[in-house]
Order: structure tokens, then sequence, then C-alpha cells
């Protein structure tokens, strides 16, 4: 029994060592954000078999797929200031229910006007819940580990969309393209039960907004795997409290270089990775591989980019976020340009595009880390969620200036030299936020 009067929170999270309770956390929020990555990637599964069906052109198709985007987004910069307000759990479980009845809805659409409606509100849905995973994990993750933590979770997305792909090859032939959609609405509906049953609130919240002293003391008994004192009280420092509304907080004087440099780094991380993700196939294939080697090669990003995730959780935790993240942008500008010179040597082009995958993806993941030890409690989600939010942009105007100066006759090694202009962009941002903030950390104090 914990009978200490007055415990620091903070000092009790990070001297906590990982329990079953934090591998209950890690498993439920990797769910969370695998059946987000598997919906984000289903209508580009879906899309041949909609088009034959419908008789649609590319065209047509364009705003169901960027409908989703743009929910993402909405549904980002909304669930941030609403889970500051009232709680992490909270959100997530209605997050997880509203993009599941989306999706469900989807599988009845007739139209193309109904399809693109229920596909932004399904966006809306999973903008919402993976930078509420993510804060929430973080905010029981103990300092030492923080950075592997929260990555090991953000696999789950990359993989939850690589699955999409395996899975969708075997469900239309069965149920055609509404059965994609269909395991994309029971998983998330199922999910939000197990949440409902299973997910405790941030003790860090509860505390910041004045929670009960004994749910503070369920959740502490849960983390520490014994019961509390009835007389326990609860100490969270200074600087984790605020009576400022999150999003103010966010541009105060303290906060307002660290929010500009981290949205403008995403920003430009997600240009890089939705023009690679989307177009590498296309510009493979101008080059004159045949559609397996390009699918080949494309996958070679992908299969980097889950181990480079993995590996920055381990550096991060043992050189510092920023440092990694930073290091992480400026290999991508150089391995960007080695790409464009090796375009018709086949092993020296895959070999640049699995370590683009390593480094680009290990940045990108690096950034949900940083932001969640760069804000406070009252903003925390907040911060996270806008910064996606923002950054969500990058992937819609990386897609559609790819596919200008493809029309415009652009190469694939002009295209593969401009993306070295958003990493090194990016780079600079953080080496930027990172003096200017001398690498304070709220997390960390």
């Amino acid at each position: 029994m914990i009978n200490s009067q007055s415990i620091d929170i903070q000092r009790i999270i990070d001297n906590s060592p990982l329990r079953g309770f934090h591998w209950l956390l890690m498993i439920l929020g990797f769910c969370i954000l695998a059946i987000d990555g598997y919906d984000t990637a289903a209508m580009g599964y879906i899309a041949p078999t909609l088009l034959a069906e419908w008789a649609l052109s590319r065209q047509e198709l364009g705003p169901v797929l960027s409908a989703a985007l743009f929910g993402l987004s909405l549904g980002a910069l909304a669930a941030g200031p609403l889970a500051d307000r009232w709680g992490r759990k909270r959100l997530l479980v209605l997050s997880c229910l509203f993009f599941g009845l989306s999706s469900l809805a989807t599988v009845f659409a007739t139209s193309l006007a109904s399809l693109t409606m229920w596909r932004f509100l399904t966006g809306i849905g999973l903008g919402a819940a993976m930078p509420n995973a993510i804060t929430l994990v973080a905010e029981f993750a103990p300092a030492r580990c923080r950075s592997r933590v929260i990555n090991t979770m953000y696999c789950g997305f990359p993989l939850g969309a690589a699955a999409g792909g395996g899975l969708s090859t075997w469900l239309i032939p069965l149920g055609g393209w509404q059965s994609v959609l269909l395991l994309g609405a029971i998983a998330p509906l199922l999910l939000s039960l197990l949440l409902l049953r299973f997910l405790p609130e941030s003790l860090k919240f509860l505390a910041s907004r004045g929670g009960s002293p004994a749910k503070l003391r369920a959740v502490l008994s849960r983390l520490n795997g014994r019961p509390c004192a009835p007389t326990l009280t609860f100490r969270l420092a200074d600087d984790e409290r605020s009576a400022t509304p999150p999003v103010s907080l966010l541009f105060s004087p303290r906060f307002r270089r660290t929010t500009l440099m981290l949205w403008l780094s995403y920003f430009m991380g997600l240009v890089i990775y939705y023009v690679l993700l989307s177009w590498m196939p296309v510009l493979m294939q101008t080059l004159g591989f045949s559609p397996a080697q390009a699918a080949s090669l494309t996958s070679l990003f992908t299969f980097g980019g889950t181990l480079g995730i993995l590996l920055a959780g381990w550096m991060m935790d043992r050189f510092g976020a920023d440092r990694v993240v930073m290091l992480g942008f400026a290999l991508t500008a150089l391995l960007l340009v080695l790409m464009a010179q090796q375009q018709r040597q086949i092993v020296l082009l895959g070999s640049a595009l699995f370590l683009v995958g390593i480094v680009m993806n290990g940045a990108q993941s690096g950034m949900q880390t940083l932001a969640a030890t760069c804000y406070p409690t009252a903003a925390r989600a907040t911060g996270i969620a806008w910064m996606q939010g923002i950054g969500r942009f990058g992937g819609v105007a990386g897609t559609m200036s790819a596919a200008g100066l493809m029309a415009l006759g652009g190469s694939v090694h002009v295209i593969l030299l401009l993306l070295c202009l958003p990493a090194l962009i990016a780079a600079l941002a953080i080496i930027y936020r990172w003096r200017s903030s001398r690498g304070i950390s709220p997390l960390e104090n």
C-alpha cells in the first residue's frame, strides 16, 4: 500500500517500472492507430473496384479521396481543445464510436455525394483519435522510455495501413468494396467498448482539472499494482496547471515559437511522406521499371518506415527528441539527392529508398513525442492535435504539387531534388525551436 500522505504525480509516473498497465495502454493505443491507418488507406485500396463498378473517372473520384484528409485535419483541430477540457478517455471513446458509425454508413452509400460526405465525417473521427491516444500514453509513460513507448504504439498506423492492402485483396472478391469499409467499421465499434471498460483517464489530466482524490487513487492503484492509502493526496508541478485556454496557451510567449516550428516541420514532413507514398509507383514506372518492380520499390519505403519508427524511439530516449528528429530530416535531404542521381540502378535506388523510409518516418514519428514533451498538461492534447491538423494540409499540398509537376512534364530527378527543400526546412525549424527553447520540456520538469 502507498502510504505517503502527499505524492508528486510526475515523480511517481517516472519512477514506475513498465507493468502490465503500461502494456495494456500500448496495446489499446496500437489498436487505435492500426484501425486509423487501415481506414485512412481504405479508399486507396478500393478505388480501382469503385471506378469500374460505378463507371467513374479518376477526376470524379478525387473529391472522395481528399474528403477524408480534410476531415482528418478538422477532427484533429476540434478534438485537441475538447480533450484538454473533457478528458482524453472520453474523446477517444467518442471518436472511435463516431468514425466506426460513419464508416458503417459509407458501406451503404449509393452516390458520389453521399460517399464523399461519409468519408469526410469518417475523417473527422479518425483525426480526433490519433492525437488523443498519443497524449494519453505519453502522460503515463516514464521519462526514461517515453519515446520508445510512444513510437512502439505509433507503429500501429503504418502496419494497419499495410495490412489493409492484404485484407482488401481477400475481402473485395468475397464481398465487394463495401466489405473493406465494413471491417473498418466493426473494428472501431468493438474497440470503443474495450476502451470504455479498460482505458484509464490520465492521472495528470485528473489532477490538473481538480478530479476527485478517489478517482486519482483508483488510477494510481492500477498504475502501481497495489492499493493506495485513503488519505493520500496529490501534487502537480505549477507549470502543469493553467487557467489559460489551451489554444491561447499554444500562442503564449513561452510556447509561440515552439508551436509554429512544430507546425512547419510536421507540414513539411507530410509533404515528403505523401509524395513518396502516393506517387512513387507512378514515378518508378516512368523510369522504365515494371509495375511489379515499382510496387517492390515502394514497399521498401514502407518497411523501412516501421523499422525507423522503432529505431527513432530508442534513439530519442538516449540522445533527445530534437537531435534525432533534426538529424532524420537532414539525412532525408541527403538521401533524396542520392536517389535523384541513381534513377536507373535498381539496387542503389531501392537501398536509398529503404534508408529514406527509416530516417524520414523516424523523424516524422518523432514529432509526436517531441510535441508531447513540449506542452504542459493543460494544452498537451491541443498541441499534438493542432500540429497534426495543420500538418495534414502538407499531405494535400504535397500530393497536388507532385501531380502538377508531372502534368507540366517534370522529371523524377527534378521532383526528388525539390523534395530536399521541405526536408531541409523541417530540419532548420527543429534546430530553431531547440535553440530558442533551450531544450526545456514541461513533461521533464
